[in-house]
């Protein structure tokens, strides 16, 4: 028991004797104790901390016992990066030594029980009175009360954890983490202007966590999503600050490979969430690889179990190869309309390949309009093509979690027959008149057409797997400064109240 007068009274057989030990302890006298903590792992061990900033003394004080108070040691001072009086002080209900700490200036935080202290800076959190802390979701996340600034959550404590002293002595270590759920898909809201006030939702993706001592300085740091098989999914930006970073992982394959047109495919914009299961980060920092298994899986309040998932991520699959193909069709189609047309304009009017050059890029020009919307609109004009009816599939799959409809699967193969029925069309025309053009071109001694296969074309335009298909969310933390070895970043999902 602590009192506003500097005494610390213990009591070991519930009340009915007092011992004083004050005097034990080695603060100065009068200082009000704002806070007793008794650790949770040994009955012997115990946090004091003192305010005296009614003397001016604006000092962090932090005593520590573990000897039922016969003995304690200072463990919170500016000299380990400390500041302001102590209002809280907690340890962690899942791992000795991690001690919480809010002060007048934030809160605190030391995963060597006193040693090194780091200030939390996540989600904005500016130099704030903690008055109170409290462990919450069965003890996985932190709530932190201010004095002005409402309360603010520190979601999942694992990485936390997970930061010992031998990781800490590691070059770069990949910290643990809770499961990855795939939340409901959900679009809509409304502003709630001042009326009411809620924090940000926790984000859609996957947080991977990793340490790192120092800055990383020479060559380039990636990390990487690995699937059950072991094929790269993504390659994600990484943070070479030194200490603890979060990058997200979007949980989503590469987009579809979509042809372009008149107007953009919103839908095929991004890829299908994977499936739940167990996939794995890859940090490579030069010579030196680490590896870490992380789980995804679904929303607890999910009803859809994992065969309607693996229904629905087996059908945009299909869309997906269904636009890579019109993508590599278009592009051919482009290639001989572009050619034709350009060697055309070239020759005499007068001259009659001209004419069967233009004819050529007219049948082309029309082939392409089945596959893609030409003209500006899309919806509003009634142009909507192969590509455009592809998306609109796309988007009704990949909104809703559960096994998609007997039609919409009808709708897939209906595509797909149209496809290929102007893939053989477009086989006509080069085996036909646009074969005649070339050997037109070639009895004048020209260089014939020549149509760019499908590997080059994608090539070309780029496979749309990994990092650079945009499903990475980014490397984003929160400062964690541990004093004086290290500087690090944690990622918390902001502020509620």
């Amino acid at each position: 028991m602590g009192t506003d007068d500097g005494n610390v009274q213990l009591t070991r057989d519930g009340g009915a004797h007092w011992n004083n030990l004050t005097a034990k302890i080695g603060v100065p006298a009068r200082s009000w104790v704002s806070w007793i903590e008794a650790s949770p792992y040994d009955a012997a061990v115990a946090y004091a901390a003192f305010d005296r900033h009614v003397f001016g003394d604006f000092e962090p004080y932090i005593y520590r016992t573990s000897d039922y108070g016969q003995t304690w040691t200072r463990i919170a001072s500016p000299a380990q990066g400390m500041r302001g009086q102590v209002w809280v002080i907690k340890e962690d209900p899942e791992r000795p030594g991690l001690l919480y700490a809010g002060t007048e200036f934030g809160l605190w935080i030391s995963p060597d029980g006193g040693k090194r202290w780091a200030q939390f800076k996540g989600g904005g959190l500016p130099d704030v009175p903690v008055r109170d802390i409290a462990f919450q979701n069965r003890d996985k996340d932190l709530a932190i009360a201010t004095h002005g600034r409402g309360i603010w959550i520190v979601d999942d404590l694992t990485p936390l954890r997970g930061l010992t002293e031998a990781v800490m002595e590691k070059p770069i270590s990949i910290l643990p983490a809770r499961p990855d759920q795939e939340r409901i898909e959900g679009n809509g809201g409304w502003s709630n202007g001042d009326a009411s006030f809620v924090g940000p939702d926790p984000t859609d993706g996957a947080v991977i966590s990793y340490y790192e001592p120092h800055r990383h300085l020479y060559g380039k740091l990636r990390v990487e999503v690995l699937d059950p098989s072991g094929k790269i999914l993504d390659t994600l930006p990484a943070s070479t600050r030194p200490g603890i970073n979060r990058v997200t992982w979007g949980m989503r394959d590469a987009p579809p490979r979509v042809p372009p047109a008149a107007q953009v495919a919103f839908n095929a914009s991004q890829g299908p969430r994977v499936l739940p299961g167990v996939y794995e980060v890859r940090i490579t920092s030069g010579d030196l690889t680490v590896t870490a298994p992380f789980q995804v899986t679904l929303d607890r309040r999910d009803h859809f179990d994992l065969a309607a998932r693996k229904a629905q991520y087996e059908a945009l699959t299909r869309i997906s190869a269904l636009f890579g193909r019109m993508t590599d069709l278009d592009a051919q189609i482009v290639a001989v309309a572009a050619q034709t047309a350009a060697r055309a304009a070239a020759l005499p009017p007068a001259d009659p390949l001209r004419g069967q050059l233009q004819t050529v890029a007219g049948e082309a020009e029309a082939l392409r309009k089945r596959i893609v919307a030409t003209t500006e609109g899309g919806a509003i004009t009634g142009e909507l093509r192969l590509r455009e009816y592809a998306d609109d599939v796309y988007g009704a799959i990949s909104s809703y979690d559960g096994a998609p409809a007997a039609y919409q699967l009808a709708r897939i193969d209906e595509l797909t027959r149209q496809l290929e029925k102007v893939q053989g069309d477009f086989d006509a025309l080069r085996n036909g008149d646009f074969a005649r053009a070339n050997s037109a071109l070639k009895a004048k001694a020209q260089s014939p057409i020549a149509i760019p296969s499908v590997a080059a074309e994608r090539t070309a335009a780029g496979s749309g797997a990994g990092g650079d298909a945009g499903q990475a969310l980014g490397a984003r933390g929160w400062m964690f400064s541990l004093h004086p070895a290290a500087t690090a970043n944690i990622a918390d999902e902001g502020e509620r109240d």
